[in-house]
């Protein structure tokens, strides 16, 4: 847990597709506004008008995208979302919870798509003006269960999704590679586990972070 320099919280879920991150964000926001909190439930690429229009580009464009115009436009989406969304409600005080952040930037932009993860993070945190969040909950799948995750619940998959198991399999060691680096920022969970005990397992790690 890194140390807070705002009134709210800062919590963001990590992990490869089909990890279940939406799962436990809702599941999550539940809870805590059954304890009285203010929760402003978000994710990138979204969560603002300008994010979603680069939401459709970057996620559902069929031509073909640079890799570095790619990593641009998450970082565009990420300017803006932390602008009007993020900073705005943890000023306020209240509990920011966040399906993907710079960390999936990059593990999929940076390592996945072979640029130098150390420049995507640099471009990452100029574009959200230094704000990491205070707590990561990264959510740690093999490739292949994500992958029968997926085929059970979407009708088509998205041009990250789409993309091949050696892609994912690089984004996933990117993201052991990050949080072994940063370990009081992230917490690492076995996404294999049932949905209710991980569920207990953040909710106890929150709990300490609101104290």
């Amino acid at each position: 847990m890194i140390e807070r320099q705002h009134p709210g919280l800062f919590l963001t879920f990590e992990g490869g597709d089909g990890s279940g991150k939406s799962t436990q964000a809702a599941l999550l926001e539940a809870w805590l506004r059954k304890q009285g909190r203010t929760v402003v439930r978000t994710r990138e690429p979204g969560g603002t008008e300008v994010g979603e229009a680069i939401r459709e580009i970057v996620l559902h464009h069929r031509g073909h995208i640079a890799p570095r115009a790619e990593a641009l436009l998450y970082a565009a989406d990420r300017a803006q979302h932390v602008a009007a969304v993020v900073r705005p409600a943890l000023d306020r005080g209240e509990i920011v919870l966040q399906d993907r952040y710079l960390d999936s930037s990059v593990a999929y932009q940076g390592v996945g798509r072979g640029l130098e993860a150390d420049e995507i993070r640099r471009l990452s945190l100029w574009a959200a003006e230094g704000l990491l969040p205070d707590l990561t909950v990264l959510l740690d799948l093999e490739v292949g269960i994500g992958r029968s995750r997926l085929d059970g619940s979407r009708t088509r998959y998205d041009r990250l999704e789409s993309e091949a198991a050696e892609f994912h399999a690089r984004v996933r060691d990117a993201y052991l590679a990050l949080a072994a680096a940063e370990p009081e920022r992230f917490m690492v969970l076995d996404a294999s586990l049932p949905v209710d005990e991980l569920a207990a397992l953040i909710r106890s790690r929150v709990s300490a972070a609101l104290k």
